[in-house]
């Protein structure tokens, strides 16, 4: 209990420093383009202390959820002191306010980054493409009609060994078998249950590919119709995660940062439709895995993660969280970044507009006739987050023991 309460608190200050560094990706750049940046806090409520170095105000609040940075001018309703007003941010180039705007997001896709490259150098990338790498070479196959008997790893004398004894290594990609390509390891089964007698058999390995004889035995397995069947086998068992060097961790981490973007927006996009699931959830249907988690869910299967030893899952739960708070916050909906960017950029086209037609440009957009329509969407946000909190506290989603 003690080492899963410790993973719940290390998940939420993953969250809280994640927050924190969004709020300092606008506060850096803002500094960077010189504008004013009056406060900088971590947290909300209370004051716990603060200190000032320069003009900003440095902080830190009683509850750790979130935080702050208060540059002036944000928008066109701040007001400014007339010594702040040649630094208002909504006086600066539209592609500055844009970048001040985006930085907090893209701090969220630069920590998920480190995260995979820290797993990738560390225990490897979740296998999601399903590649035929193997993870663990068996010291012999057998054949059997249930589990237990396929399974058992005692091996008695003339058990074969056929990946171990061609030399497969954990860590090999098997390319192909017996001239049949295997991109996905569901077609590596296909080949081998298909094989028999001696085959080659290429596998990958520190980038060069070799060419092994693999004596493929049949053995007896069961079969799909409830009977059994003779199929060939050559004991290797798939890899759920794919190790990297140094080196090449850092294109493997870019290109599966590149895929759980498209993911994560593929799930954004699904978000409205799994809600009903969440509804369900809370008077007693089962929890669908795939619906939304708050804050708390995710905390809670971060903690179940650490303990069960499943720190792979603890680091991408962290970094998928990172890259959906990331677009989420990009969404053209106020009083997310990416509300004030779409007014922004608003403003941007509307002016140039007005200079094709000889007119000047047009003053900054009025916020107060956006009220209604941000006060929906933070009704509909805080509804959303209230289903999703009080789902994972009656009904969580849990890991697999």
């Amino acid at each position: 209990m003690l080492v899963y309460i410790l993973g719940v608190a290390l998940f939420a200050l993953g969250i809280c420093v994640s927050v924190a560094l969004h709020e300092a990706g606008h506060m850096l750049t803002a500094k960077a383009f010189g504008m004013k940046v009056r406060r900088y806090f971590v947290g909300f409520g209370p004051t716990i202390f603060s200190f000032r170095r320069g003009e900003t105000e440095y902080g830190l609040k009683a509850i750790p959820l979130g935080g702050f940075c208060d540059i002036a001018g944000m928008t066109a309703l701040d007001e400014v002191t007339p010594d702040e007003a040649p630094r208002a941010m909504y006086r600066f180039k539209t592609w500055k306010r844009t970048v001040v705007l985006a930085a907090g997001s893209f701090t969220h896709f630069v920590l998920g980054f480190i995260v995979l490259y820290l797993m990738a150098i560390t225990m490897g990338l979740p296998n999601l493409t399903n590649k035929p790498v193997v993870d663990e070479v068996s010291q012999c196959v057998r054949g059997g009609t249930t589990a237990e008997e396929i399974n058992n790893p005692v091996c008695q004398p003339g058990d074969p060994a056929p990946a171990l004894a061609a030399g497969v290594q954990a860590g090999d990609e098997i390319v192909s078998v017996g001239g049949t390509p295997t991109p996905e390891w569901s077609d590596l089964l296909v080949a081998v249950q298909g094989a028999s007698g001696p085959t080659e058999v290429q596998v990958l390995r520190d980038g060069e590919t070799r060419t092994l004889t693999v004596d493929v035995p049949r053995v007896t397995r069961p079969a799909d119709n409830g009977g059994t069947e003779q199929v060939g086998a050559i004991g290797v068992a798939p890899a759920s995660l794919l190790p990297y060097g140094p080196v090449a961790a850092l294109g493997g981490s870019l290109s599966f940062t590149g895929d759980m973007l498209v993911e994560t927006w593929n799930r954004l996009l699904e978000f409205p439709e799994r809600i009903p699931a969440v509804v369900e959830a809370i008077f007693g249907g089962e929890r669908d895995p795939n619906t939304p988690v708050s804050v708390v869910g995710a905390s809670r299967i971060g903690g179940e993660a650490v303990e069960q030893g499943l720190w792979e899952v603890f680091l991408f739960l962290l970094a998928s969280l990172n890259f959906f708070v990331g677009i989420f916050n990009l969404l053209p909906l106020l009083p997310l970044d990416g509300g004030h960017i779409a007014v922004t950029w608003y403003e941007r086209v509307r002016d140039w507009l007005r200079k094709l037609r000889g007119k000047v440009p047009g003053g900054p957009v009025d916020y107060t006739k956006l009220n209604a329509v941000t006060a929906v969407i933070v009704v509909i946000g805080g509804a959303v987050v209230l289903l999703t909190v009080t789902a994972d506290i009656v009904n969580p989603i849990r890991l697999s023991p």
